[in-house]
């Protein structure tokens, strides 16, 4: 898929990168003029009687070549450098994108570290392969070929070839080095994704390390990751350090065998002096780019290692299914469940087994049972945040598998129980970020949810910026802010994932009394531990270890004297926990 993402970018850009590349050549080229007319300009200046016009005719070129070098290289660096960071924007584009498309459960074994890692380092190591690397590459090698050419065409080819001999050597060292290179680079990769993995744990639970006073403990262990990374560091380095030193040692070689052989054919008028100086000029300008593929080798090798972590994240695909053609909600839907069995990937137990349900649309569910009995579960599947099995699950008679996944989650709102609060604003929070909702339906939205006093108390009112997950609230101000933005999108069908857990009773009634008068007409779920938050909905099941044990009306479980009716001995002081704890 990267490969794709890579052969598409280039495609839409070759316009850019042929121009670029043109102008790369040309500039190489140019380069390379110039040790050609400073040998010239020497046998000029070799003669007690030379012509001073020549000598300032040359000294002309010398200047243009440098005006044409600094042109040219001012324009293909615009592009092709240019280009590369257009791609490293595309790249993170891209894997956004496929990060959003991807299942929960891929997150449910990925880290938060070890992604960023992907999004940051790799896809810059990846910048740096397709644009200074890839530059210095073509512009060296073009100016290799036209300098040896010169020096053994136009000047000697026996000189050439003995001056060149430690070459093979340093291509032999740069291949086996780059190598090692690549497969330690990947490991430092891995080392940052553990640290930046660390560094996200201890921010997002700062305060549960301090309420245990853990500080030192994470330190610690931070240090010990942070250690682990400088090695992995310093083992690449160690490896990639020879490189350099080695090719300056080869080309000390290179110049010694040219003063030697160069000097006594410029004595045996083999050669002329301003050869000696051109030929030294073009091996002078050789060991620039040599030089460099010492860094252009580790760049590419540390891009390629990237781009190996890019295409195996980007070649995983959404574990959820997105085959339907339905793309609009029905409308009054109702909710029927036939015969759902749910078993969770990589487990060996149904979750939930042989649900039967059917709620007729304007209707409110209220759905309760012990920690673990599969409420949340149910959900997820309605949402289709896991694969439902066909025939089982069916919104206003479709089968929900028949619905785009964009439509079936259009016609839900829902509140989970881990409310997310951006680092925004409280209108932001509320609007989602979407600019369709007037001030008007926010605030009716607020105070629906009981929240719009709390909020006007802020010095900024609804302009109060919130720190990251909201941090600056309540438990309780988190969970209203949440369903007060459920509310404002008023889907077709809204679910309250425990989410009146944090507000205290007198605060959950006036919300509950506010959601009948609101929702009337539209379908209700109301997930809950208390029995207060569900005891008005027109049905309630009893889930306990995935299976509906019980069902009716608040009036009707209560008479059955099941396990709805210990729960509401328990919460309301009629039994002890350990009588509800042992049935």
């Amino acid at each position: 898929m990267e490969k794709d993402i890579l052969r598409n970018f280039f495609k839409d850009h070759k316009f850019s990168y042929m121009i670029g590349i043109f102008f790369m050549l040309l500039s190489s080229y140019i380069q390379t003029l110039f040790p050609k007319v400073l040998g010239n300009t020497v046998d000029i200046l070799k003669s007690s009687d030379f012509d001073s016009n020549a000598v300032y005719t040359n000294l002309l070129s010398i200047l243009l070549i440098a005006a044409g070098t600094f042109a040219t290289t001012y324009v293909w660096r615009n592009l092709v450098i240019g280009n590369a960071r257009k791609l490293e924007c595309h790249l993170r584009e891209k894997l956004f994108d496929h990060f959003e498309a991807l299942s929960p459960e891929f997150y449910n074994h990925r880290k938060t570290g070890d992604l960023i890692a992907y999004a940051i380092n790799d896809i810059n190591a990846v910048r740096m392969t397709f644009g200074p690397a890839t530059s210095m590459s073509i512009n060296g090698i073009v100016v290799c070929v036209i300098s040896i050419y010169s020096m053994s065409n136009a000047i000697n080819w026996q000189l050439t070839l003995l001056s060149l001999l430690p070459v093979p050597v340093m291509v032999y060292i740069m291949y086996t080095i780059g190598k090692i290179v690549k497969k330690r680079f990947r490991h430092v990769q891995e080392t940052f994704s553990e640290i930046s993995d660390r560094v996200n744990e201890n921010i997002n639970g700062i305060r549960v390390i301090k309420a245990y006073v853990q500080e030192d403990g994470e330190v610690a262990r931070f240090q010990t990751l942070n250690n682990q990374m400088v090695e992995a560091n310093l083992s690449m380095v160690k490896v990639s350090a020879f490189l350099s030193p080695l090719i300056e040692l080869c080309f000390t070689v290179s110049f010694v065998l040219n003063l030697i052989l160069g000097g006594n054919m410029v004595l045996n008028g083999s050669i002329s002096l301003g050869d000696f100086v051109a030929f030294n000029g073009y091996l002078g300008m050789i060991l620039a780019p040599v030089l460099s593929i010492g860094r252009v080798i580790t760049i590419i090798q540390r891009g390629m290692a990237s781009l190996s972590r890019l295409n195996d994240i980007m070649s995983i695909k959404p574990d959820i299914k997105n085959e339907g053609k339905i793309e609009k909600f029905p409308q009054n839907a109702s909710i029927e469940i036939r015969g759902l069995t749910f078993i969770y990937p990589e487990a060996d137990k149904a979750s939930l087994r042989n649900i039967n349900l059917t709620v007729p649309n304007g209707r409110s569910l209220g759905i309760i049972g012990k920690t673990g009995s599969g409420k949340s579960t149910l959900i997820n599947l309605l949402l289709k945040m896991y694969n439902v099995p066909n025939g089982t699950i069916f919104l206003g008679g479709k089968d929900i598998n028949g619905l785009q996944l964009s439509a079936l989650r259009d016609g839900f709102g829902l509140v989970p129980q881990d409310n997310f609060l951006f680092n925004a604003s409280i209108a932001d929070n509320i609007r989602f970020f979407k600019d369709i909702y007037t001030d008007e339906q926010m605030i009716q939205a607020a105070q629906d949810s009981c929240i719009y006093q709390n909020i006007m108390d802020f010095p900024n009112g609804f302009k109060t910026i919130l720190g990251e997950r909201g941090v600056n609230l309540s438990g309780g101000q988190k969970q209203r802010i949440s369903i007060a933005r459920a509310l404002l999108k008023n889907p077709e069908i809204l679910i309250l994932d425990d989410a009146l857990s944090a507000v205290d009773t007198v605060t959950e009634s006036q919300i509950l009394s506010n959601l009948r008068r609101v929702r009337q007409g539209k379908t209700t779920i109301i997930i809950a531990s208390r029995i207060s938050a569900v005891m008005d909905a027109d049905e309630i099941i009893v889930l306990d270890q995935g299976e509906i044990c019980e069902r009716g009306t608040h009036e009707q479980l209560l008479a059955k004297g099941g396990t709805y009716n210990e729960i509401y001995k328990y919460q309301f002081g009629k039994s002890s926990p350990a009588d509800f704890c042992a049935s």
